[in-house]
């Protein structure tokens, strides 16, 4: 109940500053827009998410015949977690990850990489997918990508606004020309897409740690879970693509059950994920 209530509140705070940008660039016409724009997009993600998602990654989906052993796992555990079960799909991608995606528990999918499959052995594989049998139970899936659609709105529109200013306009209701203006157009062509990553990036590191807690509860095997999770990271970290692995996008990031992008000091500030190490620190620490 208050990780439901703190999301809620920060899905909020996302929708209101789409809002907040449309009241600055088109004034009251503009924050009406924005509003109805943000309950487009989030009827849009609640249907068509994870469509999108496992188009984008070209996720197929495999049968019991293709995959017994994937399958078996995912009914156990959609049994144990009182789920129905989900349809199962593989990404052709040496990147060891894996994901689940669907607006309710009733239509989830489950993937995973060919990389993760010929990285885990049976019982981390099974921690993995409890895991993200967990985001499904706790209806994350939803959330995720409707966070990730409005944040990525709100930088599509700071994009225009940047673009805009460089070819004479800003833009700006009150002080068009004046230093009002300009600094309105700063705070919203690069604070609020700042902002709204932020808020994005909230929510799914608290989400991370709840999805591990029940996931190990389902699985019964914490174990298995903080051992898949440092193999994970470290295959991750060392993955080197090929031309046809498909690459994974900042925009989805989060919702794959480690990091699967790299980068400096700038990518740890914006990290996706809570601290692998934090997470393989609390697993073993659970006892059943």
């Amino acid at each position: 109940m208050k990780n439901m209530f703190k999301t809620t509140i920060l899905l909020a705070s996302l929708t209101g500053l789409l809002v907040l940008i449309g009241n600055y660039f088109g004034g009251t016409g503009g924050m009406i827009i924005a509003f109805l724009f943000a309950v487009i997009m989030n009827f849009g993600s609640y249907w068509y998410s994870d469509t999108i998602v496992l188009k984008m990654y070209r996720a197929r989906e495999v049968t019991p015949a293709e995959s017994p052993n994937l399958h078996r796992i995912v009914s156990d555990l959609a049994m144990k977690g009182g789920l129905p079960k989900p349809k199962v799909y593989i990404v052709d991608s040496g990147m060891p990850n894996a994901f689940a995606t669907g607006r309710n528990p009733q239509h989830a999918a489950v993937a995973v990489t060919t990389g993760i499959l010929n990285l885990l052995s049976n019982e981390e594989i099974e921690g993995v997918l409890a895991h993200e049998l967990a985001h499904v139970k706790n209806r994350d899936t939803l959330i995720s990508a409707v966070a990730a659609t409005i944040a990525g709105v709100i930088t599509m529109l700071a994009s225009w606004a940047r673009w805009a200013a460089i070819f004479g306009g800003f833009g700006g209701r009150d002080d068009d020309n004046g230093a009002g203006g300009i600094i309105g157009f700063i705070v919203m062509a690069v604070l609020a897409p700042l902002a709204a990553t932020l808020i994005q990036l909230a929510i799914s590191r608290s989400r991370e740690f709840a999805a591990d807690y029940e996931g190990a509860r389902m699985c019964r095997k914490p174990w298995a879970l903080a051992n898949a999770l440092e193999k994970l990271e470290y295959g991750n970290s060392h993955f080197q693509p090929s031309i046809r692995d498909v690459q994974a996008k900042e925009t989805t990031a989060h919702m794959f059950i480690v990091n699967p992008l790299r980068g400096g000091a700038l990518q740890s500030l914006f990290r996706t994920h809570p601290v692998t190490d934090e997470r393989v620190r609390r697993l073993r620490a659970m006892t059943f």
